[in-house]
């Protein structure tokens, strides 16, 4: 495996759609080997998710897992999509690999229903809620050119790390 090289607020690549995987190129080596690479670059950087444009390449492909109090399993989802989101919405910080030193406070969907292909080809639905709900749409938004700072609604909550670990970290924060 190896640690991929993360793109960062700027590259043109976060801003773009990301294009469909072929279903076809998912059991090739090639295909699994990146999905490996991108779950040891997620894990090297203290992220519970990464999208494939995050390592410069435009496919929807995304990959996460987070241990610890709000934990989720280790996940891979090609293709996905969100096809309901439930009324009740969540604030939670986030931050992003790709946009250093920085959180937020985004409000989103608490619950979701998605569906994809996992990184064997087989079809995924299933809801998430919590902090696994808005990691899959912090992630997914990355298919589509958007950052967490884009879903922003007050940007007073805006805050560089240091001073978020000084006035800030008490409140759960999610990096993705």
């Amino acid at each position: 495996m190896a640690t991929l090289p993360i793109a960062k607020i700027g590259n043109p690549v976060l801003r773009t759609v990301a294009g469909p995987v072929d279903p076809a190129v998912i059991p090739t080596r090639a295909c699994q080997q990146f999905i490996d690479d991108m779950l040891e670059t997620m894990y090297e950087n203290d992220g519970i998710g990464l999208a494939a444009p995050q390592v410069s390449r435009s496919e929807q492909l995304v990959v996460m897992g987070c241990d610890g109090q709000e934990a989720f399993p280790e996940t891979v989802l090609i293709n996905p999509r969100i096809v309901f989101c439930g009324p009740a919405q969540v604030e939670m910080w986030e931050g992003c690999l790709s946009v250093d030193g920085l959180r937020g406070k985004v409000t989103r969907p608490s619950s979701i229903r998605v569906q994809a292909l996992d990184r064997a080809g087989v079809p995924l639905d299933f809801e998430a809620s919590g902090l696994f709900a808005v990691c899959i749409q912090h992630e997914l938004d990355h298919l589509c050119g958007k950052l967490f700072l884009d879903r922003m609604t007050d940007l007073s909550t805006l805050t560089q790390l240091k001073e978020f670990d000084t006035y800030w970290k008490r409140e759960p924060v999610t990096v993705v």
